[in-house]
Parts: structure tokens; sequence; C-alpha cells
């Protein structure tokens, strides 16, 4: 007797290829709109969205040489110097002398910078796409993406 076919847009649940392909293509559409309404609003922070992952990246009670920020970021030193530039004209970071190598600059958050660091991570975290999901649904999608991510992010995944 032949298996009733899955509904019109929805792969066979038989198809285990064609299953995971749905799933990492909603996985996309979701990371896309977290994206988009971050996006918009960092930008009524007055941010852009590197700059806002450049100061989320950034220890306030740690100051950092530019070239690590570059690093942990995983992008060109140039690219950090213009993001750096943003930050501190706008207040929120400054450049000073290293103390143990004066050779050095590194990156001091400000307490503007922090209030406004304070801001970014509650946009990174807004949860409202998940509004609509109980407890136990939360829960079971949690445990999903964490066995999806390998146990977790490769790298810390900024829970402090």
């Amino acid at each position: 007797m032949p298996q009733p076919s899955a509904p019109i847009g929805r792969p066979d649940p038989g198809d285990g290829s064609g299953l995971a392909g749905d799933v990492v293509r909603r996985i996309m559409h979701v990371a896309s709109a977290l994206r988009h309404h971050q996006a918009v609003e960092i930008g009524a922070l007055g941010l852009t969205p590197a700059a806002a992952r450049a100061l989320h990246e950034l220890d306030p009670d740690r100051p950092l040489p530019a070239r690590e920020l570059a690093t942990v970021l995983g992008c060109d030193r140039s690219n950090v110097t213009a993001l750096v530039d943003k930050l501190e004209r706008a207040g929120l970071v400054e450049r000073r002398v290293d103390p143990v190598d004066r050779r050095q600059k590194t990156l001091v958050v400000t307490d503007e910078g922090r209030r406004m660091r304070a801001r970014v991570r509650q946009v990174m975290s807004d949860s409202r796409l998940l509004a609509g999901l109980t407890a136990d649904e939360l829960a079971t999608l949690r445990e999903l993406v964490w066995k999806v991510s390998d146990g977790g992010c490769p790298e810390s995944c900024g829970d402090d």
C-alpha cells in the first residue's frame, strides 16, 4: 500500500535529506529575520551592526588592543580602525596607552559605552520571534539547537 504523500510545500518525512534541507532553509530564514530585527534596533541606537558587534565584544573591565579585537571579530585591522574611530567619535570607547607596553594603545569602554553595550546586549537577546512558543517548546528548541551546534559554540558564546 503506497504511503500518503507529504503536504504540498513540505518534504516527505521519509526523505531525510529533504527534511534536513527544509530545516536548514528554515533556520536560515529565522537567522535572517533575527539579523533584520537586530539591524533595525541597532540602527535606532545610532550604530551599525559591525560597530555594535565590536562594542559587544569589548570587555569593559579589560582594555584590549585593537589587533586583538580584529582577531576576535575575524576581520582586518584596518576595518577595526574604522570601527573604533566611529565608537570613539560616539564617546563609547577611548584609545589609551597601555600601561604595561607604552608602545601600544588599548581600547577602553567608557561609562557611556558601558550603557550602550548593555542596550546592544539587550537587542542581541531579543526573543520576540520566539514569543509564540510555550516553555516546553522553547526547552525542546534550545536542546535541539544545542545538539546541532556541537554542544555549544566552538568559541565562547558570550554568555558572560
